[in-house]
């Protein structure tokens, strides 16, 4: 789990927070890049999809390039509006050599710098490990965050609404493109969330992001996260949520935190650009209509622990 800061919880990853493309013609790797004058900002860009495997191979080296991790989920009938970008940050302490953008924290009247780097959504997590997550949408919405524990057996705890919260801008939920919202905010205390199981069998996390049009009626906003009911999150599932396709962005994974993504990521005012910072992982919905709510899944494995070594008596 992720303990939080009180007074949230400390069940759930709440407690602190909590966190391709493929088409037969497409290769495993897949290049993205805006045109050089275009200021908007766009995740999915379609562009290699029309022209095809020799037209994308023909251009200038990509500014994005991503790889497929659920071949299975194909690329068409995606809507660019529908996909939800999502980066996890591990955090270390910094070194000399180190660049990229820290966060200092302070515990009395010493301060520690860290450095996130971005993390794969395909890799592991280990207890101890101090995360924050950015979450970007593609269009004008607001956003939710919805997150449970999960456990060995493949059930699920609790759910909890763990954003929006007034810990973070206030309550302020709302998103548009290249709008970075990031969990915990850089001014929260402390300024990311770390990692702990609840009992032996808690393998990760479950954390389901959505976006709507228009605010959910009936959802309380406070310092804390809410307990949400059973039915309703089985509700927003059934209604909004279908097979998702995730694409991830190759060697992105240990790569630091930019000054652009710490700008955007900060109050609100500066919005990313296209020639800017991707996300690390895209997540995009096929047949996901542009007016209405879409769901998707973000799920955070632990590493397995390792069995006690027995020492000869």
């Amino acid at each position: 789990m992720i303990p939080g800061r009180k007074p949230i919880p400390s069940r759930h990853i709440l407690n602190a927070l909590v966190m391709t493309l493929c088409v037969a013609s497409l290769p495993a790797a897949v290049a993205q890049q805006p045109q050089e004058e275009e200021t908007t900002r766009q995740l999915w860009d379609t562009a290699f999809i029309k022209q095809g495997n020799k037209a994308a191979a023909a251009r200038k080296p990509a500014r994005r390039n991503y790889r497929i991790v659920t071949p299975q989920v194909p690329v068409t009938g995606v809507s660019a509006d529908t996909v939800i970008g999502v980066t996890l940050w591990r955090l270390r302490p910094t070194r000399p050599a180190d660049t990229g953008e820290r966060i200092i924290t302070h515990d009395g009247p010493e301060s520690v710098e860290w450095l996130p780097e971005r993390v794969s959504s395909t890799g592991r997590l280990s207890e101890g490990d101090r995360i924050r997550i950015s979450i970007e949408a593609a269009r004008t919405g607001y956003l939710y965050v919805v997150d449970q524990e999960i456990y060995a057996d493949g059930s699920k705890g609790e759910p909890f609404l763990i954003f929006p919260t007034t810990r973070t801008r206030g309550g302020d939920n709302s998103v548009k493109a290249g709008r970075v919202i990031e969990i915990p905010s850089q001014d929260d205390s402390p300024p990311y969330f770390t990692l702990k199981r609840t009992r032996v069998d808690h393998v990760g996390e479950n954390v389901i992001v959505l976006v709507t049009p228009t605010p959910i009626e009936g959802l309380g906003t406070s310092d804390k996260a809410l307990r949400l009911s059973d039915e309703t999150l089985a509700s927003w599932e059934k209604s909004w949520g279908a097979q998702t396709g995730r694409l991830e962005m190759a060697n992105g994974n240990g790569k630091p935190w930019t000054r652009q993504e710490k700008e955007a990521g900060a109050d609100g005012t500066r919005s990313l650009k296209a020639d800017e910072p991707a996300p690390q992982t895209i997540y995009y919905r096929p047949g996901a209509s542009s007016t209405v709510p879409v769901l998707v899944k973000v799920e955070l494995q632990y590493a397995q622990k390792r069995p006690p070594v027995k020492r000869r008596q």
